[in-house]
């Protein structure tokens, strides 16, 4: 059994406009989960606050626990990194994964990447940040009777040169608040409109042809319900647009707004995007992020 064990995990976007629940993109934003077992005093959460931390971890030891595996004694743990809570960039996959992975490989790996990427989604509800999370690249999944039943995944990988230009307002949003904000029913017009945006920008991530993502991320199913509660959101995604980005979408749900650009043109919209949100007088962070296309990886010592 090492004495540590060190789990970096990349952030992502879910939904990627109308994918909901289906579609998520790892991105070069990185949580590191360290878990020691020894004599020694041991690493403590930081970052994430302590009652947060705390939960995902004791969630996960269960889960694994009630898998039939048991867990390393006596191991502490420790969350650093770059992913922002509650900012609809995967913050808690990275933690719940991390921890999972990391568990995993101090008992001698019992659970394949697919079995974790299950347990994941039956906790968070949804496939999209998990399968991202855990294997990076594009990530289209499959799911059983409901979302929180993963199947499969079919796996893209993202050259360097797309660039994915996220804005932060200075706003956290829990998913599961923001899913009550969501109707229960849609027209059959807004379903079939949402089926045909979610397909072609999957279609045209698939084949590289980037140039067809040009304004292809329409949303009817979550964006129309959820932009509006985050001030200046909807705007600083067509002022992308307007500066030269492909398209743009809520990534998750939110508060980080993402738009998709060329390299050359990456740094004028961001400057576009966080202008609005000056505006409206929210701070905001900027990341100008590639893809990660390795997903989750441990190291031991």
């Amino acid at each position: 059994m090492a004495n540590t064990t060190r789990v970096r995990v990349p952030g992502s976007t879910s939904n990627c406009g109308a994918g909901f629940d289906t579609l998520g993109l790892g991105l070069q934003l990185y949580n590191t989960v360290e878990l020691r077992v020894g004599d020694h005093d041991g690493p403590q959460p930081v970052r994430e606050t302590d009652a947060l931390a705390a939960a995902m971890v004791n969630r996960i030891c269960d889960e694994f626990a009630a898998l039939g595996h048991p867990l390393p004694e006596g191991f502490t743990y420790r969350i650093d990194g770059e992913v922002p809570i509650s900012r609809g960039l995967g913050s808690s996959i990275t933690v719940l994964a991390g921890v999972l992975a990391g568990l995993n490989a101090m008992t001698g790996t019992p659970l394949s990447k697919a079995e974790q990427v299950k347990l994941l989604t039956r906790i968070e509800g949804h496939p999209d940040n998990a399968t991202a999370g855990v294997w990076g690249g594009f990530c289209v999944s499959r799911c059983g009777a409901t979302a929180a039943d993963f199947v499969d995944v079919i796996r893209v990988s993202v050259p360097e040169s797309l660039k994915f230009v996220v804005a932060s307002p200075a706003l956290e949003i829990a998913t599961s608040g923001s899913r009550q904000v969501l109707p229960a029913q849609i027209s059959h017009q807004d379903a079939v409109r949402s089926v045909n945006s979610a397909a072609y920008l999957t279609a045209a991530i698939a084949t590289g042809d980037f140039e067809k993502l040009r304004g292809a991320a329409g949303d009817f199913l979550h964006e129309p319900y959820r932009l509006p509660g985050i001030p200046g959101a909807a705007e600083a995604i067509r002022a992308g647009e307007n500066a030269g980005a492909l398209t743009g979408w809520l990534s998750g749900s939110g508060s980080s707004v993402l738009c998709v650009a060329e390299a050359a043109h990456a740094e004028s919209v961001g400057a576009a995007m966080q202008e609005v949100f000056a505006a409206t007088e929210c701070e905001s962070d900027l990341r100008i992020l590639a893809a990660d296309n390795a997903g989750l990886v441990v190291t031991e010592d």
